[in-house]
């Protein structure tokens, strides 16, 4: 327990960290009266101080600000302190700043590994070096104001009493990208400095249509269940939780109304992999085929449970070895099929080819009626609930990257324009190409979007993104989706390995012992015991 109570719950925006021999101090800066909280250097232990101790040696500290402490790793023998050390402002949230990492720091609380058998600092020095990767972290957005792990319904719906919570606590844990890191703090009732983050993407623009000014905003949340790269993590797990799992919320603010469509999409929910062997394409393995329809239905009720009805959109290829994959799919499915779940296949190479992709007519005519019938969340002037979104479309493809950013930017496109008609922007007729420069803002917004996803799941910008940025595929496009392919590649096999280790170090998800001859078990407790539940 700590030793006195903080006594505010609001974030503190800007502080200075003090580097001393034996311990750091993290002293608030930004006009709070609350007490620094000393870190010690040999265990990680913290407490809360009412002011920076006096320098007594000849040495003096080294100070630097800091904006956000994202929060502690205990490995072996060491803890080590994760801060955000700069930022910048990338737009608003419902009228509030958000900001994007650009860069952390890890400060390591280490000094008792001076004691430590040898065994015990070779992994301690492997740990270290994957926590170095670790702070090369991309996509990571905050708000000291506002919970951004919420969609702006699931925001609205939040009751009274848990919107006067610290926002750690309102938060969504499957969007929490530090949920695992708080949770020392948590033991610690350091709400102040415990900065929420999320990683995704945030893009927003302003454009006028007329004499109507909307601000258009479109935000990715990466849920952490499953999180990795491209190769090393594919399908679900036993629990249904899958990979590349990505809530994409597209926002619209004018003349005082706001309306948000969101939108999913995620691996196939059932166990396969691709292993890393040097070839181009490896083959897919589908584990455990036997299990399959119970971890489909598991993820399917978690979608069912969050975001209402489901339809779910596959794109993947009707032959070959992704034809394996989708008959998987279709089959898993099957039990659970009814008017709340529903499953389309759609041969996106097929009836698209590498060009065609105003094709995707095609796919919409075929979920129109779901998306009419399961509507979109609309705030009025006043700030009354008009509609409430309660459907959800997931797409996939293979990497859920691709294929899957110019379908959902189709979809985002269309419920945009269903959206402006509703309120009275566009006549019957209208549609977003007919302004150009709107068109040409909404496109880059998803392109961005897409690319941003991508460089975190891949490491490279999505293919196929020229059409998403300029309506059409160009030469200079397919010349860059070949590099880009290759790159892909070469991250998959020589890179991308201990990239994975870093997230599963900073996720929890990785089996910290000298040994690691050990299964890793599931999390219990933490955050996610304590966070208020939004569902």
């Amino acid at each position: 327990m700590m030793a006195k109570t903080l006594n505010s719950q609001k974030l503190y925006t800007r502080m200075r960290l003090w580097e001393f021999p034996d311990q750091y101090i993290i002293e608030p800066t930004d006009g709070s009266s609350g007490s620094c909280l000393a870190v010690s250097r040999v265990n990680g232990s913290m407490t809360l101080v009412d002011e920076v101790p006096h320098c007594s040696s000849v040495r003096v500290p080294k100070i630097q600000t800091v904006f956000g402490v994202l929060g502690m790793l205990k490995l072996l023998a060491g803890s080590y302190l994760l801060v955000v050390t700069d930022r910048e402002t990338v737009g608003t949230y419902l009228g509030y700043p958000i900001f994007k990492v650009t860069s952390l720091r890890v400060f390591p609380c280490d000094h008792s590994l001076r004691n430590s058998p040898e065994e015990q600092k070779r992994m301690e020095s492997e740990f270290s070096y994957l926590l170095k990767v670790a702070e090369k972290t991309r996509g990571l957005y905050f708000s000291y104001d506002v919970n951004i792990t919420l969609s702006a319904q699931r925001l609205n719906d939040l009751g009274d009493e848990t919107k006067l919570l610290p926002l750690w606590r309102q938060a969504e844990p499957r969007f929490l990208w530090n949920s695992y890191m708080l949770e020392v703090f948590s033991d610690n009732k350091l709400d102040p400095y415990m900065l929420p983050v999320i990683q995704g993407s945030f893009n927003t623009f302003q454009s006028a249509i007329g004499v109507d000014i909307i601000d258009v905003t479109l935000i990715a949340r990466r849920c952490t269940r499953r999180t990795g790269t491209r190769m090393w993590r594919r399908g679900a797990d036993p629990d249904g939780y899958v990979a590349n799992f990505v809530e994409s919320e597209q926002i619209i603010q004018l003349k005082g109304f706001t309306a948000s469509f969101v939108q999913v999409r995620g691996s196939m929910p059932f166990l396969w992999e691709q292993t890393v062997d040097l070839t181009y394409k490896p083959k897919f393995e589908i584990l455990r085929p036997e299990e399959a329809p119970r971890v489909a239905e598991r993820h399917f009720l978690d979608l069912r449970k969050k975001y209402g009805n489901v339809v779910a959109v596959d794109l993947v290829n009707t032959h070959g070895d992704e034809g394996r994959l989708t008959r998987q799919f279709a089959t898993s499915v099957q039990n659970i099929l009814s008017d709340d779940v529903r499953y389309l296949h759609f041969d996106f190479h097929r009836i698209c080819g590498h060009v065609h992709f105003e094709q995707l007519s095609i796919l919409y005519e075929q979920i129109e009626d779901f998306l009419i019938k399961n509507r979109y969340y609309l705030l009025s002037e006043k700030g009354e609930k008009v509609e409430g979104q309660i459907g959800i479309v997931r797409t996939n493809c293979v990497d859920c990257l691709d294929r899957t950013n110019v379908t959902q930017s189709m979809i985002g496109r269309k419920m945009l324009e269903y959206q402006l008609r509703r309120l009275g922007v566009f006549h019957a007729e209208e549609n977003i190409s007919t302004h150009p420069n709107f068109d040409d803002c909404f496109k880059i917004l998803w392109a961005n979007h897409g690319d941003d996803i991508s460089i975190q799941y891949s490491g490279t910008p999505a293919l196929k993104g020229d059409f998403v940025r300029f309506g059409k595929r160009t030469p200079e496009g397919i010349l860059k989706d070949g590099w880009n392919a290759l790159m892909r590649y070469y991250l998959n096999n020589f890179v991308d390995g201990t990239k994975q280790d870093s997230i599963d170090l900073l996720q929890g998800h990785y089996i910290v012992s000298v040994t690691r001859d050990m299964a890793p078990s599931a999390p219990k407790g933490g955050i996610e015991a304590i966070a208020v539940s939004t569902v």
